[in-house]
Formats: C-alpha cells, structure tokens, sequence
C-alpha cells in the first residue's frame, strides 16, 4: 500500500475509536435492526459459504430475531438470494442487489469458470468434438427441466437430463485430483450465469444440499441490465456506506476487483481520501463528520461473518488475535466483540453449550459477554454445528 505523506496533511484523519464507532452503528451490532433484510443490507450481503453462519449472522442484528423470520426472507418472501459474487463465493444478499453483482462481478466469474469446464471436459473426452455446444445443450435441458418441476435437488435434474451425470476426472496426476459429474460443475455455471438459483436446502436450516429453482422464482422480472463499471461502481458506493472508511486494498480484496477497477469506481463516485494511520483511506463525500460513539454493546458473530471478514487491513479492530481465531486460509471463525474490536472467540459444544474464551481483560463487560452468549444458547436450542472452516481457538473450546 503506498502511502502520500504530502496529501495526508491535508486529509481529515480517522481514528481507530471512530472507525469502531462507524463499525458497531453501520453493522447493526450497536442498535439491532428489525429484520433479516435490514441485517443483510447493514453489511452489503451475508457470507453464505456456511449455512450456519447466515442464520447467526442474521440474528445477530436483529432486535428480536427469529428463524422462522429469516426462514421466510430467504425462501417464502424470496427477499433474500444466495448468489455467487465477490471474490468467487456465495453471498446471501437483498435481492434487488442481485442486478449489481451480477453485472460487477459475477458475470466475468460465469464466463471464466464456462472456459475452464470446456477445457476440463476436453481433456476428459467428454461430450463431442465441439464440447462447448454440447455443454450448452446440456445446460438448456438441465434449465428447462427445472422449469417444468419448478424446484429440483441435482440428483433429480440429472435423472430428467442424463448427460448431467457423466463423471469426468479434473487435475488427473496431482493431488487434488478430483472425479467430478458434469452436474456438480455446471449448476453452479448456469446459477452464476443468473439462470438458477440456489433454493430452500434439503433438511434443516444446517443443511448445505440446496434445492435449484429457475432464477425467475427469485426474480420475475429477470436482472436489471447495468453496465460492468456503473455496477462496479454502485457496488464499492455501497462497501463504503456500510465498512468505510477503508483502503483501496480493502476494497479491492472485498469486491475481487483489479485496482484499475477499484479507482475507476472511487472516481466515479467521488469518494473522499481521508488519512487513516497514514494510509490513504476513501469514504463516500456525505460521510466525512465525525461519528459519535453509540451505547457499549458487546456481540458473539459466526464463523465467516461479513463485518471481521469485511477487510484485509485489520489490526485496528482484531489486534494480535490472528493466529487464535483464522485458518491457513484466511477464514475467521466464531468471533466475541465489544465496543467495535474482537475481544475473544467461541464455539457451540457438542452438548450445546456456548463456550466463550476472552483474549483481553476487557473487565466487567465480560458480564455482558456471558449473557450473550447464554442467549445465543437458549435461540440455538436442540441444533448443533460446526463451522465449515474450523480455527484453532473454536477447536480447542469445542472439544
């Protein structure tokens, strides 16, 4: 990241306590919202990699949060969509954000990842001499089939279509060698292609086996047309409302855009450079006074949950608590807060307990904290889960 010492004098500097402050109002952990869409908005979108972690995540920004409330955001008032988009993972997200994504990110994903399976299936033998036809074929089947059921797992559109069964070896020789089905590669293409969706799962809440339904179940009236840069740019407009001030690395890393694609969007926007530790930040221009710090608030998030994995530059809210509470691969697990800064981690026991270690003495909050969490465990009730990507703190305190 560089770093302009000449610009930075003339900049209004942000302070870690205010970025905080900024953290716990726009996230809604300071004062919850009424619903799970709200909670969603709050944050962009909700990391939906996890099944858990949407739920928990949901409900820890609601003022009176309820299952079967955001049951029915996701799949009964469909306001609510699961979508491939930033940084090529699933998002639940407000489904009139879907139009956004899809054309600042998602669309270059679809058409990367079409490639790589034509390629895939070429050196694999599969289909005919011209494979990218036949994967078409098989795509339009695969959709008009679910059409006329209106709601399938894989399992059952590759009984109607099956060519969608046909295995196929990807990385043969290499040790992440893998024999994958058509299927498995290609529902996901056609939902990244804004053609599908990912409906309500198979079993409980918990479940990560979705059934698919025709994209127009979601939305009748189909995406929104918008141009890459306008999405791009409505897209980092909304980082910023929700996780700014932040760096361009920041928004770069949230969004999996270039750093071309990053300035063109901040210039389009007119977003304001601010001084933040000196790094040269961005905030939208309505937002450059002061916030003042809300009511302490402590609160137990996910595995995943979008406000710790909202930027890649995260001392000024995690501290020296890395190596306790992410994996190898950069994936957080279950996170205590207070006051805007990670505190401690968490883990559900396996006989259902909600067990809490703190990293820092943060005194008598800690009270606060075990309230939280005997809540969390009383909402929870009879489920249990285990996070997808599990952490060295979360392993230790779920044993």
């Amino acid at each position: 990241m560089s770093v302009r010492i000449g610009t930075l004098l003339s900049m209004r500097r942000i302070g870690v306590a205010e970025r905080r402050a900024r953290l716990g109002i726009r996230h809604l952990l300071a004062a919850p919202g009424d619903g799970a869409v709200e909670a969603a908005q709050g944050v962009v979108a909700l990391h939906g990699t996890d099944a858990a972690s949407v739920y928990l995540s949901a409900a820890a920004r609601m003022r009176a949060p309820a299952m079967d409330a955001i049951d029915a955001a996701l799949y009964d008032e469909r306001a609510l969509i699961r979508i491939l988009g930033m940084r090529r993972t699933v998002f639940v997200l407000p489904v009139e954000l879907a139009p956004i994504v899809q054309a600042a990110c998602t669309d270059a994903i679809a058409a990367r990842e079409r490639r790589k399976l034509v390629q895939f299936l070429t050196e694999a033998g599969v289909g005919t001499s011209d494979v990218a036809g036949w994967l078409t074929d098989v795509g339009e089947s695969a959709v008009q089939a679910l059409r006329e059921r209106g709601e399938a797992l894989s399992v059952e559109l590759s009984a109607a279509e099956p060519r969608l069964r046909e295995q196929f070896v990807v990385a043969p020789g290499k040790k992440y060698e893998a024999q994958v089905s058509v299927a498995g590669r290609l529902l996901p293409i056609l939902a990244a292609e804004g053609r599908i969706v990912r409906g309500r799962p198979r079993g409980t809440w918990l479940s990560t086996q979705y059934r698919w339904a025709p994209a127009e179940a979601w939305l009748p009236d189909g995406l929104d047309t918008w141009s890459a840069d306008a999405a791009q740019a409505e897209l980092v407009g909304r980082w910023l409302a929700a996780y700014g001030p932040g760096t361009a690395a920041d928004i770069k890393w949230w969004t999996g855009l270039t750093f071309g694609e990053v300035k063109r969007a901040l210039a389009k926007i007119g977003a304001v450079e601010v001084d933040l530790a000196g790094l040269t930040g961005y905030v939208l221009a309505e937002e450059v006074e002061p916030v003042a710090a809300p009511e302490p608030w402590v609160a137990l998030l996910p595995a995943l949950d979008p406000t710790p994995m909202g930027w890649t530059e995260r001392d000024w809210y995690l501290g020296d608590h890395r190596a306790a509470l992410f994996d190898r691969s950069g994936n957080i697990g279950p996170t205590v807060w207070c006051d805007g800064r990670i505190v401690g981690g968490w883990a559900q026991r396996p006989d259902g307990e909600i067990a809490v270690r703190l990293l820092e003495d943060i005194g008598d909050r800690a009270k606060d904290v075990t309230v939280v969490a005997e809540r969390l465990g009383a909402w929870l009730g009879p489920a249990r889960f285990v996070p997808k990507f599990r952490t060295p703190l979360e392993r230790d305190l779920s044993a």
